[in-house]
């Protein structure tokens, strides 16, 4: 079986080497953060994603560390109940356990972190930050959405703003977690454009984060200081539930997330390169489908990488089952984008902001 590099030591490149492991095929993973930074807030996994993700990590254990999720309930901003759906196998999980699951199985000595990969514009290789060739037959690229390898192999490519951005952020406390029980809690604005969402992740800890419509409500300075002054003035009429974590919430590591999307796919790969996870497609957040689908790209391809011979036969192969399900959860996700944008009383009415084929 052929060596594969896999560049990247998020979810999508985790779980590539979780399956690769499976199947005791030769890999290593370079990815160029430090340990420490891969940290970050959290996910919804619906039912589809479990199933995959059961194939490489205990049950049992999963449950220690996230948390299901029992139903969505959509508030107006002031707290009157919109619409209440009750949510089947719906897992939350911060992005910190999710990784420390998912490396549990792989040996220290075939990641390395702090190595930076980058092509080399004369002659189209990946090579080392010193410029060493990577020893490798296939290479894995599953360095995100704002992919530097991917924009430099398809230079034709248009990444576009979307008109959302997210402030995420975590609180631990426990009153709070138990106040919100097992739901998943979307505060929406009756104007459009402004959403707060809330979900546990655990026994005393809550995920949170905030959408707006970056036309109408602009964050020109994102330090942690102007971050939480900016959510108190403009969550301060909310319902108290969205005031009170806005106000206790430590903001060290909260994040504002700009958003971007692809307009067209690229090719999900070429050459020896095949892409994988938000390296390949990027996916709005309003999807929650960003750990499903790098799930399912990682096990796919494995798959057909173990079942052909041919490297090119398997990267087609793996193609052609995976672009059409991201080409509806893209347009799904836009879809959720323009509801979300519309004033409460136009908005379809029990949207759940999940992505489903």
């Amino acid at each position: 079986m052929n060596k594969i590099a896999v560049v990247g030591a998020g979810i999508s490149g985790l779980s590539m080497a979780n399956y690769l492991e499976k199947h005791k095929i030769d890999y290593h993973i370079y990815e160029r953060r430090k340990k420490r930074d891969l940290a970050g807030h959290g996910f919804l996994i619906p039912q589809e994603g479990m199933d995959y993700l059961y194939q490489i990590i205990e049950p049992e254990l999963l449950l220690k560390h996230g948390n299901f999720l029992k139903k969505y309930i959509q508030y107006s901003h002031t707290g009157r109940i919109l619409a209440e759906k009750n949510l089947e196998n719906v897992f939350a999980i911060s992005r910190h356990s999710l990784i420390d699951l998912l490396t549990q199985n792989i040996s220290p000595e075939k990641i390395i972190y702090e190595e930076t990969i980058g092509l080399e514009e004369h002659d189209g290789k990946l090579k080392f930050s010193d410029g060493a060739d990577i020893d490798a037959d296939i290479i894995v690229i599953s360095d995100g959405s704002r992919s530097r390898i991917r924009n430099n192999l398809f230079k034709d490519e248009t990444m576009k703003a979307v008109r959302e951005s997210e402030v995420v952020n975590i609180i631990r406390n426990k009153k709070i977690a138990d106040s919100i029980e097992n739901d998943f809690i979307k505060f929406h604005h009756e104007e459009g454009g402004l959403t707060f969402g809330i979900l546990k992740l655990s026994d005393d800890t809550v995920l949170w984060y905030s959408q707006f419509d970056n036309e109408k409500y602009m964050i020109n300075e994102c330090s942690a200081e102007n971050l939480r002054k900016y959510m108190l003035e403009v969550f301060e009429n909310w319902h108290p539930l969205v005031s009170s974590i806005i106000q206790k919430s430590d903001y060290k590591n909260v994040h504002l997330w700009r958003v971007y999307e692809l307009e067209k796919l690229n090719r999900f790969y070429k050459n020896n390169i095949v892409f994988i996870g938000d390296a390949a497609h990027p996916l709005i957040p309003f999807t929650s489908q960003g750990v499903t689908s790098a799930l399912k790209d990682s096990f796919t391809l494995t798959k057909y990488l173990v079942e052909e011979n041919n490297m090119e036969h398997a990267f087609k192969k793996y193609e052609a089952e995976r672009k059409p399900e991201i080409e509806v959860h893209i347009n799904n996700g836009r879809t959720l984008l323009e509801q979300f944008l519309l004033p409460i009383n136009l908005q379809t009415q029990n949207i759940l902001p999940i992505s489903y084929k």
